[in-house]
């Protein structure tokens, strides 16, 4: 019995219609986000909806199951963890404001592709290995950001509060200038002056602006950022994880040949006893 669950549950054809189920969760979760839906339709999308919720029960009983005596195995594996637990929720009464935790548990049913694709396992295993590099690279960037933003402040505070009129406003801007979104207009006030250039960036009314024109200042201010935040920093976050993957590559790999050993051992040690059995 243990041995067919364990064939059912490591074959292909059942992790696929897994993946196939996920992804249509997925959909019609997507699908009902349509207010035009019809009623009668809106139904239908709940009877599927309960029965892949069903069928995700079923395969979690079959793989606590495929575990024989042992069914706290299964608990054991941070993805099954996952797993269950986004089946678990999704049976809690949806009442009052609970509703919206409950379809977002019913989203996050999408996110199981990770735990039925192993890539995707290699991949999030790689960024997490890389959180405490990334935190080191995040002490830096906010010390980077906080310099600027002050340098911002005292600079262009009087010629445009509406970008740098305080310290949290210069960090947003700042943030709005490494994404390189639209960043040339706040680096066009500073050079010709708010008086002048004003772009789309329309000043608020009531706001105590000094107009004062530093093209020198403003072009090297952010031609400066925008090379150190956007191309030095972004390559150290892209080499990081990049090493990460590498190592996670190879700790399959690793792992897979040390596994296919200890195959070819066992398969050895019971030739050597079958040959000792037939010389008897």
């Amino acid at each position: 019995m243990i041995q067919s669950v364990q064939t059912i549950v490591q074959s292909k054809l059942f992790q696929n219609f897994i993946l196939f189920l996920i992804i249509l969760a997925a959909v019609i979760v997507g699908i009902e986000t349509d207010r035009n839906i019809d009623p009668a339709s809106l139904e239908i999308l709940h009877i599927l909806d309960d029965l892949i919720l069903y069928l995700f029960t079923l395969e979690a009983a079959l793989k606590i199951l495929a575990e024989g005596k042992k069914p706290w195995r299964y608990f054991q594996s941070g993805w099954n963890l996952f797993d269950f637990a986004i089946v678990a929720v999704c049976y809690l009464p949806a009442t009052g404001s609970f509703i919206t935790v409950l379809r977002l548990f019913r989203l996050f049913r999408a996110i199981r592709l990770i735990s039925v694709i192993p890539k995707l396992q290699i991949l999030v295993g790689a960024l997490l290995k890389s959180i405490p590099s990334m935190f080191y690279i995040s002490i830096l960037l906010s010390l980077f950001f906080y310099i600027y933003a002050v340098m911002g402040v005292m600079l262009f505070g009087d010629n445009d509060p509406l970008h740098f009129g305080d310290l949290g406003i210069s960090l947003l801007t700042l943030f709005r200038v490494v994404t390189l979104e639209d960043w040339t207009d706040v680096m066009y006030l500073q050079m010709y002056g708010s008086d002048i250039y004003q772009g789309f960036n329309q000043p608020i009314e009531g706001m105590d602006i000094v107009p004062k024109a530093q093209p020198v200042v403003g072009i090297l201010y952010f031609v400066s950022f925008v090379l150190f935040g956007t191309m030095i920093m972004l390559n150290l976050v892209i080499g990081v994880i990049i090493n990460s993957m590498d190592e996670a590559h190879k700790e399959v790999d690793r792992t897979s040949k040390e596994n296919a050993e200890t195959i070819q051992d066992v398969k050895a040690k019971l030739k050597e006893i079958s040959d000792k059995l037939d010389t008897l």
